[in-house]
């Protein structure tokens, strides 16, 4: 297997996480205005964070996803995530997903750091596509999808079960193409 990719931005350091995070992505994963949008309840458990953590690293090492720490490169304190799951190599194609701690909001960061995880997908993994499902009410992450070259393809209704209720999805999608065009 190979080392876990380290990438960098102008302002940003995307590395592995590390058991030592969970502290810094409890803290954010507990408050209802990341996970309002989230597929999980917020986290009222430090080990809840852990184990995120240790999920999002089995599927590395299984190649089925790869999700990396977001640290400003100044400090290596992890204020979000951002990676692949669902990767599907028989069709050349993963979607992206992505948190972000309140208190980082609205500073260009995650831009930044999809643009630089959308480069590595089509770049170093192959891809082909690159899709995200966001609820129709997120419209910051509609925004920041439309901001990263992301184009809208339309509504998926009832598409997921989440927090004891149905929920539509809107799909976003970049092909490589699209990227390479930019």
């Amino acid at each position: 297997m190979k080392p876990f990719p380290v990438l960098e931005t102008e302002r940003i350091t995307l590395r592995q996480l590390r058991q030592e995070d969970a502290v810094e992505v409890f803290n954010y994963f507990s408050k209802d205005e990341v996970t309002e949008y989230y597929d999980l309840e917020s986290f009222i458990e430090l080990k809840q964070a852990a184990e995120l953590i240790s999920s999002w690293n089995d599927r590395y090492t299984k190649l089925e996803g790869i999700r990396w720490g977001i640290t400003y490169s100044a400090a290596d304190q992890v204020i979000g995530t951002c990676g692949f799951h669902n990767w599907s190599k028989e069709h050349f194609k993963a979607e992206i997903g992505y948190e972000l701690a309140p208190e980082h909001w609205r500073k260009g960061i995650m831009a930044e750091v999809v643009e630089r995880v959308v480069q590595y997908g089509f770049e170093e993994l192959g891809l082909h596509r690159i899709e995200a499902f966001v609820d129709p009410d997120h419209i910051a992450s509609r925004m920041l999808l439309e901001k990263t070259g992301f184009t809208e393809e339309g509504i998926l209704r009832d598409c997921f079960y989440e927090k004891g209720r149905f929920v539509d999805a809107v799909v976003f999608s970049i092909l490589r193409k699209e990227h390479e065009a930019q």
